[in-house]
């Protein structure tokens, strides 16, 4: 006998404004982040580092634009320096949020405080 049930856990999560996402959502949510990386690599970063843009451009999902995040902050390093670039893959991280598996969502580091 199952105490808490699979419906109530869902329930619950959906009260907490987290309920499961859909597939529609999942490929509104993808392409969203796509275009916001694209963004930020700009028409300067996609001209000199084409293999990137088409990486983030033909990513088939989202956990692909996830690993993409590094090769996205080398580029972004060398168009606008270390400190902007972090800032800018923060901003693209957060965009993430509730769409990873719990194993690939980042987790904060001691040495960021």
């Amino acid at each position: 006998m199952r105490w808490l049930k699979p419906n109530l856990r869902s329930s619950f999560m959906a009260f907490l404004g987290q309920g499961p996402v859909t597939p529609s959502t999942m490929d509104d949510r993808t392409e969203i982040i796509r275009e916001f990386i694209l963004d930020e690599l700009g028409e300067f970063g996609e001209k000199h580092f084409p293999n990137i843009g088409r990486r983030v451009r033909y990513a088939q999902d989202v956990v692909s634009l996830w690993y993409a995040r590094g090769d996205v902050m080398a580029v972004l390093s060398a168009v606008h320096g270390e400190t902007i670039a972090r800032e800018k893959v923060d901003r693209i991280t957060d965009q993430f949020r509730g769409l990873l598996p719990r194993g690939l969502s980042s987790r904060p580091s001691p040495l960021s405080t």
